[in-house]
């Protein structure tokens, strides 16, 4: 198993800041959850930075718990209640999510906002060069993600139950109010970079030409894949999902190629051909048959914006870490990474012309 497998995969005891009353749990799911039979035991996964995840052992059955994590927490962040709705709605089309068996919005009965749902037995991969596979199957996993992706923005939210579940246009100018937002309350120190992207992106905004669901986190480890073929069997974290633009959607995954190795793992300067890995340009064209398009324009303005957007995001993490609330231990490296990724996405941005 890789480093990153090692260090994310599985389960550990649950840490002292995000204890909850197991027994005001139990008797909830007794209420709720069909099936549900006690004595339950409770493990925490180690991987994922922003809601607490937890595994939930009972009657010889598995279910995870996602929470709200405790502490002052940023204006709509956190969105518990959106995750499970989204994930409720594409239940009913195919797309793979798993089964979803209540919201609980009653902080009294562990201390915040949380929803439990199937525990699914698979694959998580958390290295993106999949180390532990043969060169042959790699392909296939990507492939895999690539058709899921494509499918999810071929979803019609409104047949799907998700027409209002944001505005579906203009998301690329809300979500750059967003984190600029997001990223003031939380800063911790000046970095130039960003502040010249906070001033720059509004202006630069290329024309959503479609609107679909999207995800806004779409990468490899936020997906289970069944135990042994090349197919995704449930998308996870569904926390920044929204209506918008798809193509924000799936510049944000393409990253991975385009990041260095020291930013994220990222596939720039390595021979993915050797590994196995499709080429961003193979990449690229698999989605665009998939969703009927000639091609993929102004790439690099969706590169600076998502790397802006990520800087947002981790930030977020550092900042809740220093409060002593983010769920991984990991947390407070991420501070390091903001300029990094800051000053990488300023790059695209003069690539604009800015």
């Amino acid at each position: 198993m890789s480093q990153m497998d090692e260090t994310f995969s599985g389960t550990k005891d649950v840490a002292d800041a995000l204890r909850f009353d197991e027994a005001g749990l139990d008797r909830w799911m007794r209420a709720n959850v069909d099936g549900f039979a006690g004595p339950l035991s409770v493990s925490q996964f180690k991987g994922g930075q922003s809601n607490p995840t937890y595994r939930i052992d009972a009657g010889g059955k598995s279910y995870v718990l996602r929470r709200k994590p405790p502490g002052n927490l940023l204006p709509s962040a956190h969105a518990v209640d959106r995750e499970f709705r989204v994930m409720s709605a594409l239940g009913t089309t195919g797309f793979p999510v798993p089964r979803m068996h209540g919201l609980c919005e009653d902080r009294d009965v562990i201390g915040t906002e949380f929803y439990v749902m199937d525990f699914v037995d698979g694959r998580i991969f958390w290295d993106p060069f999949l180390p532990d596979l043969p060169k042959d199957e790699r392909g296939a996993i990507y492939d895999a993600m690539n058709a899921t992706l494509a499918q999810l923005h071929g979803v019609d939210p409104a047949k799907a139950g998700l027409g209002d579940y944001g505005k579906p246009d203009h998301y690329i100018a809300r979500q750059i109010a967003r984190w600029s937002k997001q990223y003031k309350a939380s800063e911790t120190d000046t970095i130039e970079s960003m502040d010249r992207l906070i001033e720059w992106l509004p202006g630069a905004t290329p024309e959503q030409e479609r609107s679909g669901i999207v995800h806004g986190d779409f990468r490899l480890d936020n997906m289970i894949f069944h135990k042994t073929e090349p197919r995704v069997i449930a998308v996870l974290d569904w926390e920044l999902s929204t209506l918008g633009d798809p193509l924000a959607d799936f510049s944000y995954q393409l990253m991975q190629w385009r990041a260095p190795k020291e930013m994220r793992n990222g596939f720039l300067g390595s021979d993915l051909k050797s590994l196995g890995i499709p080429t961003e340009d193979d990449y690229v064209r698999a989605y665009c048959e998939r969703t009927g398009r000639d091609g993929l324009p102004k790439l690099d303005f969706y590169f600076a914006f998502n790397l802006f957007r990520f800087a947002g995001i981790v930030q977020g993490v550092y900042h809740r870490s220093l409060q002593g609330n983010a769920s991984n231990a990991k947390a407070r490296e991420y501070g390091a990474m903001v300029k990094p990724m800051a000053d990488y996405a300023w790059t695209f941005a003069e690539r604009m012309g800015a």
